[in-house]
């Protein structure tokens, strides 16, 4: 069994992890500003563009699975370190692109850093005990708001001395914190047990991504998580576009969008834990659809022929409107990214890296592809809200399937006359991931997997 460590020990592992993802994600997110004067000087489609801010997020998405094998191999300390100090000096490389295919190449460097998000995952679980791994991570999830810090310094950054500075400043950072986790941080509670992992084949370590619930999950982060990083990379370009706003005040406004749905991610840690995460993510999901079904409707104008003529009248989203249907979005979806993660380290204790890299990574890939998707609307439609209707047919296939999995899971248990604790996607226990230890996070006093208990 695995000792707990203390709570100074817990607390420090807990924020360094927290502060280093924040500056990651802020780098990770780096386009969404500088990517808009890179746009005006090489005069960018909005496809291009698209692809431009998506490129570091398809790297990011894609490195989470290989850096979440290789932190339950080798551990969080040294992978999160040399992640860092190789993050950095491609970002400081990208300042060195002058045509559009060599910023296309930087930002697959750049985009490394969204790896941290899993190897912080795996190295902060490995020192919270189960009922508190909820909030732990949502703490650390919270990193989130590193794009806030991108979307408020950033555009007084690109004004002030360009984008190619604004990158070195970032690449500084980013490398001095490298340097700082290397030293100060410790090796994980696992470490002694690692050795087992680095026995196991490749093949071993990926066999709970043959369960159904894994992909569910990773639906889900899709939405929660991809459509996330999508808005906080495609929001100042639509707000300038829409409403015609400058850099600074489009930057501002989205910095509304990201700090909700990144702080209050440590508060759906929380009411996961309380609560149960499947009521989390039926909040989510549901005030989900609301919202992107309100911010999908473009401004329309209507003619009804009445008796004494014409009657006109203009339905449309004001700022004061978006801005507050935008914030709701966030707030939910942070409940949402919180919720997914609790189940990772409780179903799948010794493969949380593994498993956790591969909904991370399908997240990610959905903040790749949603703002080149956005892009490509823009262009075929020409309606700028159809990058929310997007967003709302994905939703509401994500409710749509979660709703489905959860009846038939219960009709089982009703079936068996049996009542199971209040998680997501509770399978029979035929389909549940078998643990191959009888104590630990996963399991309680009577060894029996958290759903087996009342």
């Amino acid at each position: 069994m695995v000792n707990v460590p203390s709570r100074p020990e817990q607390y420090r592992a807990l924020g360094l992890s927290t502060f280093a993802f924040t500056l990651c994600f802020a780098v990770w997110t780096i386009f969404s500003i500088i990517g808009i004067r890179i746009s005006e000087d090489l005069g960018l489609s909005d496809t291009q563009l698209g692809l431009l801010m998506a490129t570091p997020i398809l790297t990011g998405s894609i490195s989470r699975l290989f850096l979440g094998i290789w932190t339950d191999r080798y551990g969080g300390r040294w992978v999160f370190g040399i992640l860092m100090l190789t993050t950095a000096l491609c970002v400081y490389l990208l300042t060195f692109a002058t045509t559009y295919p060599m910023l296309l190449v930087g930002a697959l460097g750049v985009g490394l850093a969204g790896g941290a998000f899993i190897v912080g995952v795996a190295y902060t679980a490995a020192w919270f005990e189960p009922k508190r791994q909820g909030t732990a991570l949502g703490i650390f999830g919270a990193g989130n708001v590193g794009a806030a810090v991108t979307n408020f310094g950033a555009p007084f950054l690109l004004v002030a001395i360009g984008w190619e500075s604004t990158a070195q400043v970032y690449a500084t950072v980013l490398a001095i914190m490298g340097v700082v986790f290397i030293i100060l941080a410790k090796e994980d509670p696992l470490a002694a047990s690692r050795a087992e992992a680095q026995s196991k084949s490749f093949a071993e370590q990926m066999a709970p991504l043959k369960e159904l619930r894994v992909w569910r999950f990773a639906l889900y982060y899709f939405f929660v998580f991809g459509a996330f990083v999508a808005l906080a990379l495609w929001l100042p370009h639509f707000l300038i576009g829409v409403y015609g706003l400058d850099i600074k005040t489009a930057g501002i406004i989205a910095a509304l969008y990201t700090i909700p749905a990144s702080l209050f991610r440590i508060l759906g840690g929380w009411l996961s834990d309380r609560y149960g995460a499947r009521r989390v993510m039926y909040w989510t999901f549901i005030a989900s659809v609301v919202c992107t079904f309100l911010l999908s409707y473009p401004p329309t104008e209507y003619v009804v022929h009445g008796i004494e003529g014409d009657i006109r009248f203009t339905l449309t989203v004001g700022l004061p409107l978006f801005i507050l249907l935008i914030f709701t979005l966030g707030f939910f979806m942070s409940l949402g990214k919180a919720a997914v993660y609790k189940h990772i380290p409780v179903y799948y204790p010794l493969h949380v890296g593994a498993v956790g890299g591969v909904v991370g990574m399908i997240g990610g890939l959905g903040g790749f592809i949603l703002p080149l998707t956005f892009g490509v609307l823009n262009d075929l439609t020409g309606v700028w809200q159809s990058c929310f209707m997007l967003m709302f047919v994905i939703v509401a296939a994500a409710l749509a399937w979660m709703h489905y999995a959860i009846r038939s899971a219960e009709r089982v248990e009703w079936a068996a006359n049996e009542e199971r604790t209040d998680l997501p996607e509770l399978a029979s226990p035929q389909l549940f991931y078998p643990l191959n230890r009888k104590s630990g996070p996963a399991t309680g006093t009577s060894g029996k997997p958290p759903q087996q208990r009342r």
